[in-house]
């Protein structure tokens, strides 16, 4: 029989060995504080696109980003010494990107009126009602333009240059563009503009094998327009919607049109450049500037390893999808996801399995330029 002085040491040493045991097997998820440390998950392609690997171009290699060397957290810095860091610093600082994260469970919408008051139109009622019905556990906001400027100042509080562009936007349709990238880069959820209806919830968008740590944000097909004068109705050979995105909170992405936007609304500003001309919409703070900010994060060099590819990621290696492409953390949707029925560009009909979200156009298709001034303005 152990005697009480040996029991105690038999005690100890066991707790010992199991504390021991414990702190060495013990391992937990990474947590990504900052832009920076962004991960590069492998590509996932559906079987239908692996069969055809063989024939896609060399820049696909690209797609195949192995995870780098991940950066330390950054150090907490006081107010006024971030205020004088480059502004894309002071966005990652204070909406740091975690991948891990789960993507939040938020739906925002803009108009002038919230369903709850008389003037909200009744042709918009159902399709805002979509989006509840389909996502019944989810925060779903209608923000007006007088509850807009002040959510954002409470949000941009430390981050003043932010608050002072969107007030000098001269107008309405590019305060609506920037607040959808505003919202998304501090909140995170989903945005979509208000004319749009939910067809399947947000669940169905994302292959089931994709694992929910390894995207951050996940966007459409806008534009394919593969003939002669695209030119003529399209900024870019390949256009990425902007009327529908997902997004963790602090994805790159938004931090680099956020701080384009913003930069360059102040230099205006400060030229006394900046006019109620609506021709240059598009390209200030439209599908054109976030087309740009997506193929920027993809041939990236501080998130992509490029050293295999032979040229970079480009319109080529997104036209004619029927199927998901995950790219880094950016599962990208063919353009039936987020603009079914519209009788073009390959895009199937609204009970296409890949029909996601159905956006209105006012009743029928036109040419970009006319379609993105006229829904802001109802």
């Amino acid at each position: 029989m152990l005697s009480f002085k040996k029991a105690v040491v038999l005690s100890l040493a066991c707790l010992t060995l199991f504390f021991l045991f414990k702190s060495h097997h013990q391992t937990s998820a990474p947590t990504f504080r900052n832009a920076n440390d962004l991960p590069r998950p492998t590509a996932w392609k559906p079987e239908s696109e692996k069969q055809q690997a063989a024939h896609t171009p060399d820049t696909d290699k690209a797609f195949n980003t192995p995870d780098a060397a991940r950066k330390k957290p950054k150090t907490q810095v006081s107010l006024d010494a971030l205020q004088q860091k480059p502004l894309r610093e002071q966005l990652e600082y204070q909406f740091p990107y975690d991948i891990d994260a789960k993507t939040p469970a938020y739906i925002w919408q803009t108009w002038k009126y919230t369903p709850a008051q008389g003037e909200f139109s009744d042709t918009l009622r159902e399709a805002e009602a979509s989006w509840t019905t389909h996502h019944p556990s989810f925060v779903h906001e209608v923000i007006t333009d007088n509850v807009a400027v002040h959510l954002i100042r409470h949000l941009y509080a430390s981050v003043p240059q932010v608050l002072e562009a969107y007030i000098a936007l001269p107008l309405p349709v590019l305060k609506a563009d920037f607040f959808r990238y505003l919202i998304l880069l501090a909140r995170g959820g989903i945005y979509s503009d208000i004319d749009t209806s939910a067809l399947k919830s947000a669940a169905d968008w994302i292959p089931h094998d994709v694992p929910s740590n390894s995207y951050g944000m996940v966007i459409g097909i806008e534009a394919d327009p593969d003939r002669p004068d695209w030119a003529d109705w399209y900024r870019r050979r390949i256009q990425f919607c902007q009327w529908t995105i997902q997004s963790k909170p602090g994805h790159p992405v938004l931090v680099d049109v956020v701080a384009n936007i913003t930069l360059e609304t102040l230099k205006r500003k400060k030229l006394g450049t900046l006019t109620k001309d609506h021709t240059g919409v598009i390209e200030f703070t439209g599908p054109a500037v976030w087309t740009d900010s997506i193929f920027d994060y993809f041939n990236n060099p501080d998130y992509f390893d490029m050293s295999t590819s032979k040229g970079n990621i480009t319109w080529q290696n997104f036209t004619g999808m029927t199927a998901p492409k995950k790219v880094g953390d950016v599962i990208v949707l063919p353009i039936t996801s987020f603009s079914p029925g519209i009788k073009t560009m390959g895009a199937g009909e609204d009970d296409d399995p890949m029909a996601f979200v159905k956006h209105q156009f006012e009743g029928t298709w036109k040419p970009e330029s006319e379609r993105h001034i006229g829904e802001t303005y109802g």
